[in-house]
């Protein structure tokens, strides 16, 4: 019963990569490679500094990518509150840095350990979440999705805490609400938010932290787990007729992509002198940006999430020269993406031309040139 239950769950992910190791090695590979390219121009001098303020940004927008594509691709359920964890994580990180940065000097001590904290902040909000509005479906849980998006925003812009002699204090009316005593420090100002927090994010780091993030997703999506999950993204009732525990598998792919945008957060945040929770930063806005570079990218597709984000994200800075037709070419560059990548005419092209079959021609011409001599 068991074996026919696990073979049943394989069936229903008729959407399940069906890329093997190898695939997932040729992600991991692309990732090292643009990182090995990307070092090699900073070095030799070949890389601007614009470019070099838009890399950790860069790694912060697939990380945010690839966990969304796991609730939207994987689960199938579509979330728009992806900036909110990204807010909660971001914010709980800066705030355990700035604490710590006396008592824990090292970066490479302190950084880790905000990011365990913001990634558990975001986890632990999106496992309340989940348990309470992952039973909607469709349009309704995108609204509430949202709502909590906006709502977390909110409340930011709302806190204020301090630190004095007598501990942490805490408001959401104003800083004098405090009452901080004599060397007392605001850390969260309400609205101006968190100022003075460790630049501690770095290239390399993203990096790291990207290939960590493709490597728990892609394991996550070919595990039994995975085909569980994928199981009841393809057909509800089937599933849960077999025996599937929809809230658990559920709640299993929302607490990790929550967690993972968690952790963006937190690297986004340690790139910024001044943290602050505005609409173009955390709102609806980040939220859709988020969406657009799944979607685009192929929905359960991570390698196609990854190069959406990054094309993406580094267009408006190529196209800055033309000034007045900056924004015409990129919304141009969308639609010619999202023909690309959902037109079964260019699907076909694709899988006509995909470069595993074209090497596996060169290979056979190749062999049969061989055995010919």
């Amino acid at each position: 019963m068991e074996k026919e239950k696990v073979n049943i769950v394989s069936r229903f992910g008729r959407f399940a990569p069906k890329t093997s190791t190898r695939g997932n090695l040729i992600t991991y590979g692309l990732v090292i490679a643009v990182f090995i390219v990307v070092q090699i121009l900073v070095v030799t001098g070949n890389f601007s500094s614009l470019w070099k303020g838009l890399l950790v940004p860069l790694c912060t927008y697939v990380i945010l990518a690839v966990s969304l594509n796991l609730t939207v691709g994987i689960l199938g359920e579509l979330s728009l509150g992806h900036a909110g964890f990204m807010c909660v994580g971001a914010f709980t990180g800066a705030f355990i840095s700035l604490y710590m940065e006396n008592a824990v000097p090292s970066a490479w001590i302190r950084f880790p350990l905000a990011l365990l904290a913001g990634g558990l902040a975001a986890a632990l909000l999106g496992a309340f979440i989940g348990v309470t509005v992952l039973r909607l479906r469709g349009d309704y849980l995108a609204i509430v999705t949202l709502a909590f998006g906006e709502i977390v925003k909110n409340i930011v812009n709302v806190l204020y805490v301090g630190r004095d002699a007598d501990g942490l204090h805490l408001s959401t009316t104003n800083a004098a609400a405090l009452k901080l005593g004599a060397g007392g420090e605001m850390l969260i100002n309400g609205p101006q938010g968190i100022s003075g927090t460790p630049m501690d994010s770095n290239f390399t780091i993203g990096i790291l932290l990207v290939l960590i993030t493709l490597f728990v997703t892609l394991n996550l999506i070919h595990s039994r787990t995975g085909r569980a999950i994928m199981a009841i993204r393809d057909n509800r009732i089937a599933a849960e007729s077999i025996g599937i525990d929809i809230t658990k598998y559920k709640l299993i792919a929302f607490v990790i992509s929550a967690f993972f945008a968690g952790i963006a957060g937190v690297l986004y945040s340690h790139n910024l002198s001044t943290l602050t929770a505005l609409p173009k930063n955390f709102g609806y806005n980040m939220s859709i940006l988020i969406l657009v570079f799944v979607v685009l990218g192929g929905i359960g597709n991570m390698r196609g999430s990854i190069i959406a984000a990054v094309v993406l994200t580094a267009l408006p800075e190529i196209l800055r020269e033309l000034s007045d037709y900056r924004m015409l070419i990129y919304a141009l560059v969308l639609i010619f993406m999202m023909i690309f990548t959902s037109n079964p005419k260019a699907k076909a092209l694709r899988e006509k031309y995909a470069l595993r079959k074209l090497w596996a021609k060169l290979a056979a011409k190749f062999k049969k040139g061989k055995e010919a001599v």
